[in-house]
C-alpha cells in the first residue's frame, strides 16, 4: 500500500482563506504595456527598501523568474492588516506565521506582493481574508458572529447576540 505524503498547511491554501482576489490579469496587462514600451521600467521597478528587506527576511522564494530582468527568482511577501492585529498590522509575515495567526485571530486581511530583489520589480499578486470567522463548525456550516450581518445583499439580517 503506497502512502500519500501529508503536506503541512503552510504549503496548501489554508482552510480559512476566503474572499480571494487574484491580480493575474492586471499583472499581465501591465507586463504587456512594459514589453510594448508604453510603460517605462522606472515605473514598475520601484520596490521600496522596506519591501526588499521584508522579502529578504520574511519572503517566500518561488521558482518563477522575474518577468523584467529574467535573472532573479521572485520572492513573495505576505503583509497582514486587521483591527485585531493592533501593532502587528502592516507587518510582513511568513506563511507559517499566517497559519498560526489564522487559528488565533477572528479576521485579518493578507496582501501578497511579488518582488524581484535584483531589479526591484514588484506587483500585488493576490489578497484574501484569513481567521477563525470563516471557519466551519462540525456540521460544515459557517458560524455566524453575534452582531454581524448574515446573508447576502441588502436583506442581510443581524445574527442573534449570545
Amino acid at each position: 500500500m503506497s502512502r500519500v505524503p501529508i503536506r503541512p498547511v503552510t504549503l496548501l491554501r489554508m482552510r480559512t482563506q476566503r474572499q480571494v482576489v487574484d491580480y493575474a490579469l492586471q499583472r499581465s496587462a501591465l507586463l504587456r504595456d512594459v514589453y510594448a514600451g508604453q510603460v517605462g521600467l522606472y515605473e514598475v521597478c520601484d520596490a521600496s527598501p522596506y519591501l526588499k528587506t521584508a522579502a529578504r527576511f520574511h519572503g517566500e522564494a518561488t521558482e518563477d523568474r522575474c518577468p523584467i530582468c529574467r535573472r532573479e527568482f521572485l520572492t513573495r511577501v505576505h503583509y497582514i492588516y486587521g483591527d485585531e492585529l493592533k501593532q502587528s498590522a502592516g507587518q510582513a509575515r511568513s506563511r507559517a506565521e499566517l497559519a498560526v495567526l489564522a487559528s488565533m485571530v477572528r479576521e485579518f486581511q493578507v496582501f501578497v506582493v511579488e518582488v524581484c530583489r535584483g531589479c526591484d520589480w514588484n506587483h500585488l499578486v493576490e489578497q484574501f481574508l484569513l481567521g477563525t470567522a470563516g471557519a466551519e463548525d462540525s456540521t460544515g456550516t459557517t458560524a455566524a458572529t453575534p452582531g454581524r450581518a448574515v446573508g447576502k445583499g441588502r436583506r442581510a439580517r443581524l445574527a442573534p447576540s449570545a
